[in-house]
């Protein structure tokens, strides 16, 4: 029997506090959500965007999440790192639901424990949680044929993270291949517009519609191509750096299980069933991989490989849900020891070694 969604969100609490419970034994809270990741340039572009003032601004994350901090921010009052966090968990905790609603319960609930990437950035900020709730909300309105929800939500999501891109393009195939050319051109409207609309201010203010592509192309993959040949960036950046065992380990363990993933995908008949009935969302992972295993920055790449590929997670878990281990006792330790190991991750394991070699003297 799968877990019930009342009990996957009871094992998504438990890592919660866990992780919040192990991180407060090293560092603020606060301090800590304030300091990783993106956060700072989040937090900057929710405040020039309130007071709608860009002088001096960086421009590189996309502005979508930007933009839902600022309302949140206007709304409650809240701090932009307050609404920040407030974004992540809502956002988390429908991706979570949604994923069960889509994918079944034991998905849902490996979705919840399996990846520290994904802890770190449902509990301390990210585009991600964001970002994978649009999309996992695009999937089911096309599995209820709703395609100009599905259209308006994965072109949100494409304001978040440009890679939401392939959602629509999926969707438009799709569309195309079903001969829906009437929803065809009304999901090409909405993107359009949700895309123009976003592009007026970057127009307006720097000059361009397509700044934040050129700063990510400038500072992730040096200006050269977006795409290189299949794993070579990953190689490049294994064997050219000094990266440390632990960091190899997990993103190697997480490059070799997404392709095992992918693998089953493409070859397993009851895969090839599922394809044919959901085709936006194999198509959108298919794709999405193919980005991953190609991107063309050895900086970025491999070390970010757990945390890009955490959208597609569901469905490599699906397609490998024949070899998943159907055992409750396994999700709830994992639901503890990932949710420790993701705080003391977040911190810096080194940091921890530290503070527990400075507490026993």
């Amino acid at each position: 029997m799968e877990p019930t969604l009342r009990e996957v969100l009871l094992i998504g609490s438990v890592t919660a506090f866990f992780f919040v419970a192990t991180l407060l034994l090293f560092r603020p809270f606060l301090a800590t959500a304030r300091g990783t990741g993106d956060a700072g340039s989040y937090v900057a572009i929710a405040f020039a965007i309130r007071h709608w003032s860009f002088q001096g601004l960086v421009v590189k994350a996309f502005w979508g999440l930007s933009y839902l901090m600022a309302c949140v921010s206007i709304v409650t009052r809240i701090s932009d790192l307050g609404a920040y966090l407030v974004v992540s968990y809502v956002a988390g905790v429908s991706a979570i639901v949604l994923a069960y609603r889509l994918w079944g319960g034991w998905v849902a609930a490996f979705f919840t424990v399996l990846s520290l990437d994904w802890m770190q950035r449902l509990y301390l900020g990210g585009s991600e949680s964001l970002f994978t709730a649009l999309l996992f909300g695009s999937f089911l309105a096309i599995r209820r044929e709703r395609w100009v929800l599905a259209a308006f939500l994965a072109s949100l999501s494409t304001i978040v993270r440009p890679l939401g891109l392939l959602a629509l393009v999926a969707l438009g195939l799709t569309l195309l291949w079903k001969k829906e050319y009437r929803s065809l051109a009304k999901a090409t409207l909405v993107g359009m517009t949700v895309g123009g609309l976003y592009a007026i201010p970057l127009v307006l203010y720097f000059q361009s519609p397509m700044a934040n592509v050129r700063s990510y192309q400038n500072g992730d993959w040096q200006g050269g191509r977006l795409l290189g040949w299949p794993f070579y960036a990953f190689l490049q950046s294994t064997f050219n750096g000094q990266p440390p065992l632990t960091n190899l380990a997990l993103t190697w363990g997480w490059i070799l299980f997404a392709l095992a993933g992918l693998l089953a995908l493409l070859m397993a008949q009851r895969n090839r069933n599922y394809c044919r009935t959901y085709p936006v969302e194999a198509l959108f992972t298919l794709a999405y991989l193919f980005f991953l295993y190609t991107y063309n920055s050895p900086q970025w790449s491999r070390g970010n490989f757990p945390r890009f590929v955490i959208p597609v997670i569901p469905v490599i878990l699906l397609a490998l849900r024949g070899w998943l281990p159907k055992d409750r006792r396994l999700v709830w330790g994992l639901a503890v020891v990932s949710s420790v190991l993701a705080a003391c991750s977040a911190v810096g394991i080194r940091n921890v070694a530290g503070t527990l070699r400075n507490a026993i003297q």
